[in-house]
């Protein structure tokens, strides 16, 4: 069964546009064309599991007040680079979206533990052989 998906309200998203950084001649001078997108995790309309895997993500776009501030500059236009903030932001929510599977303990195989300790018996010959030479 699938999961029902978790949609980003963009009422709740705050958009500032910005001058884009890089190449670009007169018009990155002149044109605010970057988008800078913030949005309130504790404040918003997500359901409370989504929003505690949102905040434990260990991402640098995530501020310690639990905003998340995304920096859009790709386009030349700056409803594109809106699309594409707004896009990356629901990436973000849908990849929280999705409980981690439970890790299943396992345990080692017979051949693989054979395998280990043969290496581990090569290794100590190579080892041994380096001492200093009897006569």
């Amino acid at each position: 069964m699938l999961a029902k998906r978790v949609l980003v309200d963009p009422a709740e998203v705050e958009f500032s546009a910005i001058r884009a950084q890089g190449a670009g001649g007169q018009n990155v001078n002149k044109v605010s064309s970057a988008v800078h997108l913030r949005f309130d995790v504790a404040a918003s309309s997500l359901p409370d599991a989504v929003k505690l895997r949102l905040l434990a993500q260990a991402d640098q776009r995530i501020t310690e007040g639990g905003i998340v501030v995304i920096k859009a500059q790709d386009h030349r236009s700056q409803p594109m680079n809106r699309a594409d903030a707004l896009a990356r932001l629901q990436a973000m929510v849908d990849e929280a979206a999705s409980p981690p599977r439970p890790r299943r303990a396992t345990k080692p195989t017979y051949g693989s533990k054979q395998r280990r300790l043969e290496g581990k018996a090569v290794r100590s010959q190579v080892k041994a052989g380096r001492g200093r030479v009897q006569e």
